[in-house]
């Protein structure tokens, strides 16, 4: 009898005009969802845009430059790279200023 895995669940997601199943790890379910809808809801805003003007081809791909843009946006919103270079210049000052004192007091 094959081993059942609790932590994966097989899922269809509606993504535009097409029905896409995945597996996905069961805590990732939401987030699937929530990835789908914001596929077709873009997809749904540049066919009506672009009705008849571009193909669907390019309509895929405008969606995905729009969902990779939201994505690069967000990334670079928490980029930690310069709290940590304040925090290291922050802790070398305040190692030498303990050597300072250290000196001092001897």
């Amino acid at each position: 009898m094959p081993e059942v895995n609790d932590e994966k669940l097989h899922i269809r997601l509606h993504v535009y005009d097409e029905e896409v199943e995945v597996t996905v790890n069961r805590s990732d379910e939401e987030y699937y969802r929530r990835a789908a809808k914001l596929i077709t809801d873009r997809y749904n805003a540049y066919a009506q845009a672009y009705k008849g003007r571009k193909g669907e081809h390019t309509i895929a791909l405008m969606t995905l430059i729009d969902v990779a843009l939201m994505y690069e946006r967000e990334r670079g919103k928490n980029d930690t790279a310069p709290f940590k270079d304040i925090l290291s210049k922050l802790t070398s000052e305040i190692e030498e200023a303990l050597d300072d004192s250290e000196r001092v007091s001897i």
